[in-house]
């Protein structure tokens, strides 16, 4: 899963929804330094994307996309569902996106010194090209494809992504919607469990 998803799984938790963002640049034992809401927040990141990766369902889903783009086939997947769960955000959850993600942003200011570097660097463009809120339309998932792309120095052709999303659309949507329900499950049991 990506951004998005990583965030609204969490829960309400301030600490938890820090840890759960930031937990892709901290690596091994060095959560621990983090207080422990955080931490559970790392802990609760990890978890989710083994539950993902092994999930047959997104499975199935980069198996689609294996040919063109071999090993980027499950980060261009984790963009994709993002993008289904912030088109479909009103069955997921009360509040608007817009104000979601904005009081996201302010979660983030306000915990500034808590953050890794490559996460301060990161969030002034997160923020001013509103990255969570792009998510929600096909022309906002191709600009973030392109920019993954351009990560990549041209190797993973992700920027060409968006035409399987378009010609795949009800299936990609469909083992989302199936995958997610299984997914909130799992990140209510492993945030009770931490």
């Amino acid at each position: 899963m990506n951004y998005l998803a990583h965030i609204y799984l969490s829960g309400e938790s301030e600490g938890v929804i820090i840890g759960n963002f930031i937990a892709d640049g901290i690596k091994g034992k060095k959560y621990t330094k983090y207080p422990l809401e955080i931490q559970k927040g790392i802990l609760l990141h990890r978890g989710i994307d083994s539950f993902t990766d092994q999930h047959p369902t997104v499975r199935k889903s980069t198996k689609r996309l294996h040919e063109n783009y071999g090993h980027y086939s499950g980060v261009i997947v984790d963009i994709l569902y993002d993008h289904f769960l912030a088109k479909n955000w009103s069955k997921y959850h009360e509040q608007p996106l817009e104000e979601y993600i904005q009081d996201f942003y302010k979660l983030l200011r306000t915990n500034f010194e808590v953050l890794p570097s490559r996460i301060r660097r990161m969030m002034p463009y997160m923020i001013s090209d509103n990255w969570l809120l792009s998510y929600a339309t096909i022309s906002g998932i191709s600009r973030i494809l392109v920019q993954m792309n351009y990560r990549t120095k041209n190797i993973s052709k992700m920027n060409f992504a968006v035409i399987e999303l378009e010609e795949f659309y009800t299936e990609f949507e469909e083992e989302f919607t199936s995958f997610f329900t299984e997914l909130q499950d799992f990140s209510k049991n492993k945030l009770l469990e931490l």
